[in-house]
Order: structure tokens, then sequence, then C-alpha cells
């Protein structure tokens, strides 16, 4: 079975819970005030079309319609059941495919976001990237929020990445920002970038992971975000779990 195969494989058997973790309320509580609020402060995506990278069931891309109602989406995962599920949740296409190979699409993007996505993409990441600004339009931003190479923890988290069934080792791992941009080649210039992500990122996000039974999360997601909002204030790389960036298409 090769690699993208073997991917896809990987999250076609793990979706259902996965959505129920990484979509349920206090998911998107997280999501509403720790990732989207930065990627999408001081921009207006009205009347404009937005690429939804590793899109999944289309949770991303339903919140982004409720604060502007009058963009456009387009879907894009390795999934032809995310797909499919993002079609029907969102109402617009969905294309499967892999962005290490080729993208086919004939439409172009103001804008595209990718959460959590462009690690899984480690099998060469230049030419996704290169696939990614080929959706662009020059001047169009794109914003991802990715795991950070950079962070204390590293080491384990290399270490459960190989032992834990609900990672695909293989195919992911956590990303150095600046050398994530050196690999795009100069088809980006990066905007702004910030590091965040402490107890309730784990704990209430990635809750699949650590096996938080979802009973739970009401109890232990308030105190953990409280948490949380403390922790982001740290300074530097090293704190924080993940970095969200975003660059401008040149």
């Amino acid at each position: 079975m090769s690699e993208v195969n073997a991917q896809k494989a990987h999250y076609e058997r793990i979706l259902e819970t996965y959505d129920a973790h990484y979509y349920d309320h206090w998911s998107m509580r997280y999501r509403e005030e720790f990732i989207f609020d930065a990627m999408w402060r001081g921009l207006d995506f009205n009347g404009k079309l937005i690429a939804d990278l590793a899109c999944g069931s289309g949770q991303n891309s339903a919140a982004l319609l409720r604060h502007y109602p009058e963009a456009k989406t387009r879907g894009f995962d390795i999934s032809p059941s995310a797909c499919a599920a993002y079609t029907e949740r969102v109402g617009a296409p969905a294309y499967e495919c892999d962005l290490t190979r080729s993208v086919a699409v004939d439409e172009k993007f103001d804008a595209a976001m990718v959460v959590g996505g462009l690690h899984h993409l480690v099998a060469d990441l230049p030419r996704a990237l290169e696939n990614i600004a080929s959706l662009l339009k020059p001047g169009a931003i794109f914003m991802m929020q990715e795991p950070n190479s950079r962070f204390f923890l590293e080491a384990v988290r290399n270490v459960w990445y190989r032992l834990d069934s609900s990672f695909d080792y293989a195919n992911e791992h956590a990303l150095d920002h600046d050398a994530l941009l050196a690999s795009a080649n100069g088809r980006f210039r990066p905007l702004d970038v910030t590091y965040f992500g402490g107890p309730a990122y784990f704990g209430v996000l990635n809750s699949m992971i650590l096996r938080v039974p979802l009973k739970l999360k009401p109890a232990i997601s308030p105190p953990l975000m409280a948490v949380e909002r403390v922790w982001n204030r740290l300074p530097g790389k090293w704190p924080h779990n993940v970095f969200l960036a975003r660059w401008i298409r040149a």
C-alpha cells in the first residue's frame, strides 16, 4: 500500500471518532477563541472564494460562513468520506486530492486556510506548497495553524506519534515555521506568525488523542481554557505547541 493510500485509509478509519472529538461544542469554542479569532482578524472574506485545505467534514468552513455569510468556500481533502460530508454540511464542492501530488481545479482563490493539515503532507511539503500557491491569486492570503516543532516537549511528542495508533507516524510530524516558509521557494511572503497552545490545546481540542471521554469535557474545558489564556501570554516559541501563520501569495 502506498503512503498516500495508507494515509487515506488511516483517516477513513478514524473519521467518525475524529469528528466527535475535534468538532464537539468545546472544541469549537476553542477554535473560535484561540484559532479563528487570530486567523481571520482584520480580514473580510465576504464576496471572496476561500479554499479550505484538509477540510475534513466542513466544520471550519461552516464557521467561516457564519462570520462571513457572503463568502464562498471549496473543500480539499484526501478522504472521500470527508469530502462527501463537507458537501452535505457546507453545500459547496469538495475535491478529493492529495496535495503532495497534483491538484487540477479551474478556480483561483482569494484565500486558503488549513487547520492542522500541512503537517500531514511531510511526504513532499515543497510540492504541496507549490500546489497551494497554484490555487491562489497573486496577493491572496494563506492562513495556517500547525504543530510547532520548537515546542519544548517535541521529543516526547515524537515518541508519542510513533507509539500511538491515532497518528499516522510515517506521514506526519510537527513543523518549523521558518523552515516551512523557506521550502515555499519564494512563492509566499510572511504577514505574521504567532505561537500558542498549552493545556487546553491538548485536553480540549485534542481530547481524542488523550482519550478524554466526551462526557467529561463540559467539566474540564472551562478551567483548561482559563489556564490557556494565561499560558498564551508566555513569550517565545518553546512553551507553545502550535503556531498560526498568515502568508501572502507572491
